[in-house]
């Protein structure tokens, strides 16, 4: 298990990304997602916009440990990929004028989130007890990205260890479509919503926030498949992480993102077992 303390330590080598101190934090937003770019992806402009101070938690470091896309992004190892990838969410912070109340890391590999549900959830859980009426936004279960999904499931299971039951609600990413990838929209078919908020987003907003996402540059060509139309967010619903998000073959299995979609469920029901909660939550 990563504790609280782990978040205090500064990393300034190229061997791990600059991590912020979270010991005094009296802030009532956080932000929890997989990879540093899916805040922005997810709720870049609402992120543009909010005046309470919040605090953004990655749960990966953006790098696979396989090597392919750190030498695709001109980097000799994985260490190198991750300190880059944290330099391009800062400078995307400061090009969008973001100013969160502190960025953490709990420095997961890339593709490796399935495994570490149980530890994330009793790291997430500690944060959460340390945040007066948190309030908390984060990816929802689709079977677009494993990670995606893990994180989804840790934060879930987190909400229900920590003391201070906090509201959770969901930013969208993707998922399998008809036509392929389907992005900035939810899943259908997962019953009542009670708050879903759909305003498309301008065409200055849309400007302003691909001039943001230009800032990864070593994922320019994946950003470049998002149209940025709009920022749905909603209620985060009830999910049950023992079965699929949905019938047929899950986005990411079709690719060599870690585990598939069988893999995944068993993997939550382990994670859910050692945290003595329930996969229905």
């Amino acid at each position: 298990m990563i504790g609280i303390g782990a978040f205090g330590r500064q990393h300034t080598s190229a061997r791990a990304p600059r991590v912020s101190t979270c010991r005094s934090i009296s802030v009532s937003i956080l932000i929890v997602a997989a990879h540093p770019d899916d805040e922005i992806i997810g709720m870049g402009v609402f992120l543009s916009q909010v005046r309470r101070a919040s605090v953004i938690v990655h749960v990966t470091d953006g790098a696979p440990r396989t090597g392919g896309d750190a030498h695709a992004a001109g980097c000799e190892t994985w260490r190198e990929y991750a300190a880059l990838r944290h330099r391009e969410f800062e400078r995307a912070l400061a090009f969008a004028r973001i100013s969160p109340a502190a960025t953490l890391s709990l420095r997961c590999p890339d593709q490796q989130a399935a495994w570490r549900i149980a530890d994330h959830a009793k790291c997430l859980a500690e944060l959460l007890d340390r945040v007066p009426r948190p309030i908390v936004f984060t990816h929802p279960y689709e079977g677009g990205h494993p990670d995606h999904d893990a994180t989804a499931a840790a934060v879930h299971a987190a909400a229900c260890l920590s003391r201070r039951r906090p509201k959770l609600f969901e930013f969208a990413a993707y998922h399998a479509g008809a036509g392929g990838m389907e992005c900035e929209r939810f899943l259908g078919d997962i019953g009542e919503i009670p708050f879903t908020a759909e305003r498309p987003l301008t065409a200055e907003e849309s400007r302003w926030k691909r001039g943001v996402l230009n800032q990864f540059e070593s994922q320019k060509r994946v950003l470049a498949q998002f149209p940025l139309a709009r920022e749905p967010l909603r209620l985060a619903p009830q999910y049950d992480f023992s079965r699929p998000p949905h019938s047929g073959r899950l986005y990411y299995e079709h690719f060599d993102w870690g585990p598939d979609g069988r893999e995944w469920c068993a993997l939550a029901r382990g994670a859910f077992a050692r945290l003595g909660a329930s996969c229905v939550c």
